[in-house]
């Protein structure tokens, strides 16, 4: 559910929407999405001053919370 609402989001922002990668690494309580895109891809995804990766991150927590997790998104190379 998270990795398809991360998946999601962030196709609906990037330039290369065929080119996003996301591997949910799951345990009992969290969740932890790496992201790969384009690299002309990464400042639409990162921002200004972050805030979009943010913004992502916030919508994900938020969606973990309602099913008992947490979830967090890193950006991977």
């Amino acid at each position: 559910m998270l990795k398809e609402l991360a998946e999601y989001i962030v196709k609906a922002i990037v330039d290369y929407p065929d080119q996003v990668q996301i591997n949910e690494l799951e345990s009992a309580r969290s969740t932890v999405l790496e992201l790969r895109v384009a690299p002309e891809d990464i400042g639409h995804v990162i921002g200004k001053n972050g805030r979009m990766i943010n913004s992502i991150r916030t919508i994900l927590s938020g969606a973990a919370a309602k099913i008992g997790k947490r979830a967090s998104l890193e950006l991977v190379d």
